[in-house]
């Protein structure tokens, strides 16, 4: 039968800030199954240093280490991980247990790393019944004396039934009655099979093993077994554990995974306020996002309300120049609309639905004694449907009215304002330039589009504005409503080809121009996108500043629990294990922060358009995209401190002071 343990000539050097120690000068050494080792010597005679390339918590410089026939060198670090799984288990001398958890909770910590499913929650309250602290299972580490808590690490280095056990000064820290209980149930996991190998530097510790081997200077001075004490051979039992398979499986497969997650949350709450403040960063970025694009979104759709109201399949075609304030600068004369155009357009049956001429002018309105000067709209019969302008208060003109240049208006708010205050106008007589007009309805009101006071208007027919009112025999422009928005530029141009061909003009002349809503409402959407835009990247801004907040705390983490890494390698956490459990912390905090944010966020917002009266909408893609940017600052900014944490040596990171 192959040993157990085997090192050859092994050597190991440590670098302690410029000196260089020897710890292990060369040593050999074979460990049978069932034996009970105890490894003597002074400090710094290398014991420990010795115990540690056993355990494989550490590494030889040179030299060679077997377990089980199978060479260490040539093993994987995530290997090396699961061979202390599965096969060993640790006791130190300082205990090394997670405050924030129950003992039961730490007890069963090693089977997160094995990758069985289960919650061994049975398996961890035996190992503590068989070290006799079944009557404290509810408490914490900080609520157990010295004694208990070593046996609580016994109890874990147990859980997972290992054949070796690796005791770092077991009783180190304990006094004379405790350190008799804890060698006592050491004893009876020898008698039950278990190899056993402990270091210390008491001889009455030492007199509990059959083996005793002395150390000093990094070399064994001495190796002596007991009278008649043979390793028992009726305790071998064959290894049935692949060493190399111990790295194999998939983190998300097995029970890791859930594991992970569960140990994550314990961690941040266990530092509630400070998890608070690093979440505060994500939080408000996220909230602030939400907030932000709702009222873009918001500013978007009344924007486009408004767009509505002033027809969004409309062309409308002026006289003159589109390129110098509507004054033809060229050698042609400005184009002259009639009735007979209007006829002409409105006949183009497949393009148009409705064409209408208008004719602007100013008015003096007066009332009573007071007036007002506003602009004079004279309208045809569809102007009403095609522009949204009919009274809900009041009526529209009729076609009888239109004809026989009926002295009858509909007027703006704002004139209505300035001229009746809280008195209803309808049935009212005014004078529009010395003319008396009846006033039979309210314009809707429409707010202001740039500069200029939609509601500051006043509509009568228009023959009576031409012929009675401005003294005008042609029209300012005509109104044409698109069959539909993708016929515009088909319509234009058939509109243009037209009034070319009717008013004799060449190919082109810029003596009219035709303009479009969809112009107004490219520049309007582009204008709303960029404020969108901006709002967004500047709550962004906050968001990576949150991130940053995140990995600075984690980092702390990292540092702040070092030991615990160090005790989670030990009991066969892999790099990955290491590296994914700390970025589902990071994942954790920034995600949570980020659904509180997106509720927040809507709250704002709901609460801006309150108070402020702005329309806010929150779109989902806007919490979609929160929600992910959260989750992957968490993963970017986490990746670093979870990196540095996997990269810890499992023997310094428990050394870490």
């Amino acid at each position: 039968m192959s040993s157990m343990l085997e090192i050859i000539d092994v050597h190991r050097t440590y670098l302690i800030g410029e000196s260089t120690v020897n710890a292990l000068r060369g040593v050999s050494l074979t460990i049978e199954q069932g034996e009970f080792v105890a490894i003597m010597g002074a400090s710094g005679s290398g014991k420990s240093s010795l115990l540690q390339i056993l355990g494989l918590l550490d590494n030889p410089d040179k030299g060679e280490y077997r377990i089980f026939g199978n060479n260490v060198n040539t093993m994987t670090e995530d290997e090396q991980a699961g061979v202390r799984n599965n096969v060993a288990g640790f006791v130190f001398q300082q205990f090394h247990l997670l405050k924030r958890m129950d003992i039961v909770d730490n007890v069963r910590l090693p089977y997160i790393y094995s990758g069985l499913k289960g919650n061994f929650r049975k398996e961890a309250i035996d190992r503590l019944k068989m070290v006799g602290l079944e009557h404290r299972i509810d408490h914490t580490p900080n609520q157990l004396s010295g004694g208990e808590q070593q046996r609580v690490a016994i109890a874990r280095a147990l859980v997972r039934d290992p054949l070796i056990i690796f005791a770092d000064e077991p009783t180190g820290n304990l006094d004379t009655k405790n350190s008799a209980e804890i060698m006592k149930i050491l004893q009876a996991l020898h008698a039950e099979g278990k190899t056993i190998i402990m270091v210390t530097h008491e001889n009455e510790i030492a007199e509990y093993a059959e083996r005793v081997i002395t150390m000093r200077d990094g070399v064994i001075l001495t190796d002596t077994r007991k009278q008649g004490k043979d390793p028992s051979i009726t305790a071998a039992k064959e290894l049935g554990f692949d060493i190399h398979g111990a790295a194999k499986g998939s983190t998300l497969q097995d029970g890791r995974f859930i594991g992970f997650i569960a140990q994550a949350f314990q961690s941040i709450l266990a530092n509630k306020m400070r998890s608070f403040l690093s979440v505060l960063g994500i939080l408000v970025g996220v909230a602030s996002v939400i907030a932000m694009m709702a009222l873009g979104e918001g500013a978007k759709v009344s924007m486009q309300e408004q767009l509505k109201s002033m027809g969004s399949n409309m062309l409308s075609i002026r006289a003159g120049s589109a390129k110098i304030r509507g004054a033809s600068q060229g050698a042609g004369a400005v184009a002259r609309f009639t009735f007979p155009d209007v006829d002409e357009i409105a006949s183009l049956h497949t393009l148009v639905k409705n064409a209408s001429g208008v004719v602007n002018g100013v008015g003096r309105i007066v009332y009573g004694n007071k007036n007002w000067s506003s602009s004079l709209t004279g309208v045809g019969y569809d102007y009403g449907t095609m522009r949204a302008s009919i009274p809900s208060i009041g009526r529209w003109f009729t076609r009888e009215e239109i004809q026989t240049r009926e002295k009858v208006a509909i007027i703006g708010v704002t004139v209505v304002k300035e001229l009746f205050g809280m008195t209803n106008p309808l049935g009212k007589t005014i004078k529009i330039n010395r003319i008396n007009f009846t006033v039979i309805g309210i314009a809707p009101a429409k707010g202001f589009s740039g500069p200029q006071d939609e509601d500051d208007i006043v509509l009568i027919p228009v023959n009576t504005a031409m012929y009675r009112v401005l003294g005008k025999n042609y029209l300012s422009g005509i109104f044409v409503e698109v069959a539909s928005p993708n016929l515009i530029e088909q319509t234009k141009n058939a509109i243009s080809a037209l009034i070319i061909k009717r008013h004799r003009l060449k190919e082109g002349d810029d003596s009219f121009n035709i303009r479009d809503m969809t112009e107004i409402q490219k520049m309007l959407s582009s204008t709303t996108q960029t404020m969108s835009l901006l709002l967004g990247s500047i709550a962004a801004i906050s968001l990576v500043v949150g991130g940053i907040g995140i990995m600075n705390i984690m980092l702390v983490s990292v540092t702040e629990r070092t030991r615990e890494i160090g005790l989670r390698k030990a009991i066969g956490a892999r790099k990955n294990d290491i590296m994914l459990q700390f970025l589902v912390e990071s994942v954790g905090m920034t995600v949570s922060g980020g659904l509180i944010g997106i509720m927040l966020g809507i709250a704002i917002s709901l609460i801006l358009s309150y108070f402020a009266g702005w329309s806010v909408i929150t779109s989902p893609i806007s919490v979609v995209l929160a929600t992910a940017f959260s989750a992957l600052t968490g993963i970017f900014f986490g990746l670093w401190p979870a990196r540095k944490a996997a990269e810890l040596k499992p023997v310094e990171a428990l050394r870490y002071e």
